[in-house]
């Protein structure tokens, strides 16, 4: 059964066929047809099934979209759903970076925490739905360190460990990952409506 993943994002695409490597995924690139759904939600789970109803009634497939982002303490939660477009550029993980890591350079690293959120929802042509969520906590780091992953991974040091997401392997951060644990939950889910 082939699974549309609501997205263009590469790296994603990548991180969701290791994650759901037992079901047939593609990405949007195979639906030019399909353009961007508006984030119009307040919080990830609304977001992410926008995302995964367009795409199912335009595909006429089932489909598999996440919202994702980096909650801060320090700054009541935010970027949140606004994490990919912080900037005000959508996608662009850099100025999204700099600026976070300059709204929180006073605070002191005791009070740094956050967690990486993650909705995936499920979408059938039919309208059934089904969305989980999954949340990675940990610390924000005041400088960039590592070259994997994307967003905001240079930063983000999860609870238990000393490296940077952006320092782990695709595996080991696919092992905890917000992402992963979201979409290892929607798995079943996904088996058993399909």
């Amino acid at each position: 059964m082939r699974i549309v993943l609501a997205t263009r994002n590469a790296g994603k695409i990548a991180e969701l066929r290791r994650i759901l490597s037992g079901f047939e995924i593609v990405g949007l690139e195979e639906f030019p047809e399909i353009g961007d759904v508006k984030e119009t939600g307040l919080t990830f789970a609304e977001n992410a099934l926008l995302k995964a109803h367009a795409v199912a009634q335009q595909s006429g497939l089932p489909a598999v979209a996440d919202d994702s982002g980096l909650c801060v303490d320090a700054l009541n939660g935010m970027p949140g759903v606004f994490s990919a477009r912080w900037s005000g550029t959508h996608g662009d993980d850099k100025a999204n970076l700099n600026l976070l890591l300059a709204q929180i350079s006073d605070v002191p690293d005791e009070h740094r925490g956050g967690s990486f959120v993650c909705a995936a929802a499920l979408a059938l042509p039919s309208g059934v739905e089904r969305v989980v969520e999954g949340v990675l906590p940990g610390t924000v780091i005041g400088a960039p360190r590592g070259s994997n992953g994307f967003g905001y991974d240079p930063i983000f040091v999860p609870e238990g460990d000393a490296r940077t997401t952006a320092e782990l392997t695709a595996d080991e951060k696919d092992a905890i990952s917000h992402r992963g644990r979201a979409f290892r939950a929607l798995s079943p889910i996904v088996a058993e409506l399909l």
